[in-house]
């Protein structure tokens, strides 16, 4: 049985994500300068993801 062509790319995503993690996201507010230390890391606003 031969491997479909996602696995054999060696576990790197070669696509741009639509989602971002967590701490991808904090990084980005923080440097817009839309959160800060300190604050509630549930519910946070809505960001663009990078390219």
């Amino acid at each position: 049985m031969s491997l479909h062509p996602s696995y054999r790319s060696g576990g790197t995503i070669k696509l741009k994500r639509n989602v971002l993690k967590r701490y991808e996201r904090i990084d980005l507010l923080l440097k817009n300068k839309k959160w800060k230390k300190g604050d509630s890391v549930l519910g946070l606003p809505k960001t663009k993801s990078v390219e």
